[in-house]
């Protein structure tokens, strides 16, 4: 089990293959779905077991 069932409502990420859509905070996280509202491409859903979001703990790094 990866990251993804860690992720709680609140916690910053970003998407791995997606940087364009910026920095998402996370909605819910129900089931392996995880509901995320994007800077620039706002509310998506992403299946958990397809993407690995990657956290941000850090707004001063821009990776």
């Amino acid at each position: 089990m990866g990251l993804g069932s860690l992720l709680e409502p609140g916690m910053l990420v970003r998407h791995p293959q997606k940087p364009d859509w910026g920095l998402g905070q996370v909605q819910s996280n129900i089931g392996g779905r995880v509901t995320v509202n994007f800077e620039h491409a706002g509310k998506q859903v992403i299946m958990i077991e397809l993407i690995d979001l990657i956290p941000v703990f850090d707004l001063s790094d821009p990776s």
